[in-house]
């Protein structure tokens, strides 16, 4: 499927060499397509390793097997295909994820369980154990890649490349930070729904680093929906090659881990935006404030019953300033809410305030925000200290064409 880029899309960044990290790509033909679909990434011994992942109830062996394997904390590869989720394929499923993963255990001389395995695309369809086969040795033997080529590698329905780069002091040493990320639909945020990666030559413990790529995926990809939908396939890992020769973080204590964190809590929040700016069929990237909610995670309850409202979805993409469905949108969100405390404004100009629409509200300079791109809700709930911000994007005709011809 040949889609249009996305009027949101952003260039993809310089992003750094991780020292540590090789990154392949290969043609293993999962989907009747002419492009490289198998992304490879050998990671030196000794790699610390993180996930969080998809919670739906019917998740891919990939992820079911991952999420086992991140408890262990040690990584020597990551292989991701697209074109084929391989999710819903029961025993057949798992086997062909099992071969792949002892092919490449047996390829670096490590345990199987330090070889993370995501795929994408459609789901049903068990992967072919002998295209898992010929894709693996082929991207084994291929020559060393960029992060534009690992990028394009893993996307699906993405209109363009996605990435981000930081860098942190610890102390008098300077660590690198580089993503990527694949995501456009089927975005809902129950963890994430997509495919991340982030690569640091930093060390940390990876106990600790679980801990804090939790904490940021908290405030960043489970913060966003494109369409209400979670994906079974599902993950973010991230990888910490030890390269940099920093004392190993451990704890929040340790010098240059709150600097650390900020880096690994930019690339999150970067990648998650981008995700919504890809948005299958998206025109406008909307942002939705939360604040005077009884709580945060109440907040953020809120802010999603918008973002994934149709209807007030359908009005941003139309310029429509129809405050109203924000209004239903809460209403619906089981969470507390006082109609006569509510306000409720669109790019700084306040429609309503404490349950009622301002005597002198003129629509003009709300017109003109909801005309460009970046659009801003902000609702005031008036009820407690509780603050959230969730991402989305709106709905368009677009998101129709391109999934009714997904399988095409």
């Amino acid at each position: 499927m040949d889609l249009p880029s996305s009027p949101l899309s952003r260039p993809f960044p310089d992003l750094p060499a991780i020292d540590g990290v090789t990154l392949r790509v290969a043609q293993a033909r999962y989907k009747n397509w002419d492009r490289a679909d198998l992304t490879f990434a050998e990671l030196t011994q000794g790699t610390s390793v993180a996930g969080v992942f998809t919670k739906s109830a019917c998740a891919s062996s990939e992820v079911e097997m991952g999420r086992e394997q991140a408890k262990l904390g040690k990584a020597r590869a990551l292989i991701v295909n697209a074109g084929n989720s391989n999710a819903f394929t029961g025993v057949r499923g798992r086997e062909a994820v099992e071969q792949i993963m002892a092919q490449v255990a047996e390829a670096l001389d490590c345990e199987p369980s330090e070889v993370f395995v995501s795929s994408t695309g459609v789901i049903g369809v068990p992967l072919p154990k002998d295209k898992a086969r010929n894709g693996v040795a082929a991207v084994l033997a291929a020559e060393p890649c960029s992060w534009e080529q690992a990028a394009e590698a893993i996307g699906t329905t993405d209109t363009f490349l996605k990435g981000s780069a930081a860098m942190a002091m610890l102390g008098d040493r300077r660590v690198e930070l580089a993503g990527i990320i694949k995501g456009s639909g089927m975005i809902a945020p129950d963890m994430a729904t997509m495919l991340g990666y982030i690569f640091t030559d930093a060390a940390v413990e990876p106990a600790f680093l679980q801990e804090m790529l939790s904490k940021a995926n908290d405030e960043t990809f489970s913060c966003i929906t494109v369409d209400g939908d979670t994906s079974t396939s599902d993950t973010v890992l991230a990888f910490a090659t030890g390269k940099a020769g920093n004392t190993a973080l451990s704890s929040w204590e340790d010098t240059g881990a709150d600097a650390f964190y900020a880096a690994l809590l930019g690339v999150c929040l970067e990648l998650a935006q981008l995700v919504v700016r890809d948005g299958e069929g998206a025109q406008k990237f909307i942002e939705i404030a939360v604040t005077g909610a009884a709580s945060a995670a109440s907040a953020r309850r809120v802010g999603l019953a918008i973002a994934n409202s149709p209807l007030v979805k359908t009005a941003i993409a139309g310029g429509d300033a129809n405050w109203g469905r924000v209004v239903m949108a809460i209403g619906k969100a089981g969470e507390p809410a006082d109609r006569d405390r509510l306000s409720i404004g669109f790019g700084g100009t306040w429609a309503a305030k404490d349950g009622q629409p301002l005597a002198d509200y003129d629509e003009t300079p709300v017109a003109a925000h909801l005309a460009g791109q970046d659009i801003r809700i902000d609702v005031d709930l008036g009820m407690g200290d509780g603050h959230a911000t969730v991402w989305t994007c709106d709905l368009t005709h677009g998101y129709i064409s391109i999934n009714a011809d997904y399988r095409s």
